[in-house]
């Protein structure tokens, strides 16, 4: 079965939403069910692990499973296949999918408002940690 999927198309450079998508202390600015990260700072690379907080307020232990730079990343967490997040060059900005297992159809209202809170994001001012 196909992963389902959330898309939005956003008018910034892929760039800049890579980074926002692939670095941990970006996740709760756009991430919806994600309230903090250890680590708190770094890059997705395949077999970072780490934990996030969730709204509930408790701690998920996560796994990156695999990492094409610049163009997409998923995880586990607490050992479960997970989201996947993509970033698709476009003319004018960029095309942001991000999946969901096929029984996990109840995630997709948090994966939308997720890419909502992205666009939102972009259009922010941030520094480099």
């Amino acid at each position: 079965m196909a992963p389902l999927r959330s898309t939005i198309d956003i008018a910034s450079p892929p760039d800049l939403v890579w980074e926002l998508i692939s670095r941990f202390e970006h996740w709760p600015t756009w991430g919806l069910s994600v309230t903090a990260v250890e680590p708190p700072a770094g890059q997705v690379r395949v077999g970072t692990a780490g934990r996030v907080k969730t709204v509930l307020g408790l701690w998920v232990p996560f796994e990156v499973t695999s990492v094409i730079e610049g163009e997409s990343w998923d995880w586990k967490v607490a050992g479960i296949p997970a989201t996947g997040h993509r970033v698709e060059p476009l003319e004018n900005g960029c095309r942001v999918t991000f999946t969901a297992p096929p029984w996990a159809p109840f995630y997709l209202p948090v994966l939308s408002r997720s890419l909502a809170l992205l666009e939102r994001a972009t259009s922010r001012p941030r520094g480099r940690n």
